[in-house]
């Protein structure tokens, strides 16, 4: 890995693959070592998942390039670089025509939200949503919230021979 690592193309699906390709060529390491290096990274990537995904000129989904990128060597901005550029294949990227002209202040709606338009941000609230939500019911569920418990009040027992 003396030379620089590969810059990702985006312009369709199986030139994106390619590159991962390449990008895999340029790391010198097997699909066995991706695999441990992607655990290590903290990404789950098995090698006969990363093995299918070069296989093919699809698309792969974010978090397996998330995964197969760092466990090339891949960090920060070129990391980034990559996500980027699968993000802008699968959506298409924003052309200058379609960003909105500013609209006066005096005939602007009240309710209206500026559009968002800046670097991608992490999923990490969806994360912590799904977390919250599921320690919630994990817990309602351990103390009987879902559960129709009566109070038994009277047992009897009987014993015919």
């Amino acid at each position: 890995m003396t030379t620089a690592p590969p810059s990702p193309p985006d312009t369709d699906p199986a030139a994106f693959v390619a590159g991962l390709r390449h990008l895999k060529a340029w790391s010198g390491l097997s699909y066995r070592r991706l695999e441990r290096r992607a655990a290590e990274a903290g990404h789950s990537l098995p090698y006969s998942t990363a093995a299918t995904m070069l296989g093919r000129e699809r698309l792969p989904r974010e978090e397996l390039v998330a995964a197969f990128v760092a466990a090339c060597g891949i960090r920060g901005a070129e990391a980034e670089a990559w996500l980027d550029a699968r993000t802008d294949i699968a959506c298409g990227p924003v052309p200058e025509e379609a960003t909105p002209a500013p609209v006066p202040a005096v005939v602007a709606p009240l309710n209206t939200a500026p559009a968002r338009i800046g670097p991608r941000r992490p999923r990490w609230t969806l994360v912590a949503a799904a977390a919250l939500v599921t320690a919630l019911l994990g817990g309602a569920s351990a103390s009987g919230v879902f559960t129709d418990d009566e109070e038994v009040h009277e047992t009897r027992t009987s014993v015919h021979l």
